[in-house]
């Protein structure tokens, strides 16, 4: 369990590669918003850690695999290597939070029926409150491997869900873009 002592907000960006983008919906309009989010949370000092997925169908270090051109991780910033859908699993991110002093995440990027739905769940059973942003995260059409939604369906249920997920100590919410870091920006 983390120490939810942490109280400092971090921007997590999963998943924004070529090849998951190029294959979700409303690529360039979510695109646009994570630019906002990153460019609102480094203005506020708010600390963007980025997530980036590879197994056999997306190769490590492949064109494929690399983080969309619109979004360009800063000097400094973490990047998490995954082969897992849940964020946490395999992987080092907890304790790269925990170094970086964050205990609550902002939560955005791709597949959202995928990746952003098991980081999700992943982040609150690992102790950190989630806001998903609504407005910043897709998927693909998963309908021919057995998904039942349609990518806009599967976004608006995983909005509906986030907003009343709770557990004992954690919860998840939903905001948008425009209002992601707006009280950390104005003041």
């Amino acid at each position: 369990m983390t120490n939810t002592n942490n109280i400092r907000r971090g921007l997590l960006v999963v998943d924004v590669q070529n090849d998951v983008m190029g294959e979700s919906i409303k690529r360039d309009e979510v695109v646009g918003n994570i630019v906002r989010l990153v460019e609102a949370a480094r203005t506020a000092g708010v600390p963007v850690v980025w997530v980036r997925h590879s197994d056999e169908g997306l190769a490590l270090g492949s064109p494929g695999w690399e983080i969309v051109p619109e979004l360009v991780p800063a000097e400094g910033e973490q990047i998490v290597e995954k082969t897992f859908s849940d964020s946490f699993a395999g992987t080092d991110l907890a304790q790269r939070l925990s170094d970086l002093g964050i205990g609550e995440l902002v939560l955005c990027g791709a597949q959202s029926d995928a990746c952003i739905r098991n980081t999700f769940y992943g982040a609150l059973y690992h102790g950190y409150p989630v806001t998903l942003v609504g407005d910043a995260h897709t998927t693909g059409d998963l309908r021919p491997w057995g998904a039942e939604f349609s990518p806009e369906q599967s976004i608006a249920v995983l909005n509906m869900q986030a907003s009343f997920t709770r557990l004992p100590d954690v919860s998840g919410a939903v905001t948008t873009t425009a209002e992601a870091f707006a009280e950390v920006t104005q003041r």
